[in-house]
């Protein structure tokens, strides 16, 4: 089956720290550009972070930019996203979306790029 397993959500206190992993089942990752985006409840959804199929290349929200570092380990077939100085309004479920992809930019997070895995989504609550 081919899919998206994320996982290392959970609760975690402001200023605290998080790492979400995502892993590939049935495909191989290093084709692969990997995005994720979160969504709160009430809430658009938001995009990240990108990581490029290589790893050169990478983007972030402004939002995170300088918290949130992402990364991949093509051997395990998997992507991280590192998360530090959490803040409550990252509390959101945060999904993992995979793509050919050579340049990450703003316009990785575009609504209108279809992706072609998802993960099934996990949650991070941020709060004391």
């Amino acid at each position: 089956q081919l899919q998206l397993v994320e996982s290392g959500g959970g609760l975690a206190q402001p200023g605290g720290s998080l790492t979400l992993s995502c892993a590939a089942s049935g495909f191989n990752l290093n084709y692969y550009g990997i995005s994720w985006f979160r969504q709160a409840p009430g809430k658009d959804r938001e995009g990240v972070s990108c990581i490029s199929n290589s790893g050169r290349s990478t983007y972030y929200s402004d939002s995170v930019k300088g918290r949130f570092t992402t990364s991949r380990d093509n051997a395990k077939n998997t992507v991280y996203l590192q998360m530090k100085s959490l803040k409550p309004e990252d509390t959101a479920v945060y999904y993992c979306a995979a793509m050919p992809l050579a340049l990450c930019s703003l316009g990785s997070f575009d609504r209108n790029i279809r992706y072609e895995y998802w993960g099934q989504g996990t949650q991070v609550t941020v709060s004391s």
